[in-house]
C-alpha cells in the first residue's frame, strides 16, 4: 500500500551557485561517498533526498547524512538509509522506497514512492 509520495525539482544553475557560495553544503547534505560527484549528480541527489522527506510526511528524525542515493545491482537508483533516518522509516512501517530521477533543461527532478506491506487479510 502506498503511504507517501514526494517530488522535488532542483534548478541546476541555482544549486551550483549555492554550493559555490557555501562550500560546506557538500559536508552538510551529502555523505562522504557522494561529495566528490559532479554538481549535476549532487543536484539530483539533493532532489531525491528532498522527495524522500516529502514522501515520509515530515523531516522529524531525518538526517541528511543518513541518506545515501546509490544504485541497485540492476543499476536503478535507490536509497541506503542509516541511523535515525532508517529508524524513522522502520517506525512508520515503510517496507519499500521507490526512486526515479531525471535531469533535463537545467533541472534535476526526483520522485519517491513509500510503501508499506499490506497486512494479511486486509
Amino acid at each position: 500500500m502506498i503511504v507517501g509520495i514526494g517530488v522535488d525539482l532542483v534548478d541546476l544553475a541555482r544549486f551550483e551557485r549555492a554550493v559555490d557560495r557555501t562550500p560546506r553544503l557538500r559536508e552538510r547534505l551529502f555523505a562522504e561517498s557522494e561529495r566528490m560527484l559532479p554538481l549535476r549528480s549532487l543536484a539530483g541527489r539533493y532532489a531525491a533526498k528532498e522527495a524522500l522527506i516529502k514522501a515520509l510526511g515530515s523531516s522529524d528524525g531525518v538526517r541528511w547524512l543518513d541518506i545515501v542515493v546509490d544504485k541497485s545491482p540492476a543499476g536503478d537508483p535507490g536509497f541506503t538509509l542509516s541511523g535515525s533516518t532508517a529508524d524513522v522509516v522502520r517506525r512508520r512501517g515503510i517496507t519499500a522506497l521507490h526512486l526515479s530521477m531525471t535531469h533535463d533543461a537545467g533541472a534535476a527532478i526526483a520522485f519517491v514512492v513509500a510503501e508499506r506491506a499490506e497486512e494479511a487479510g486486509a
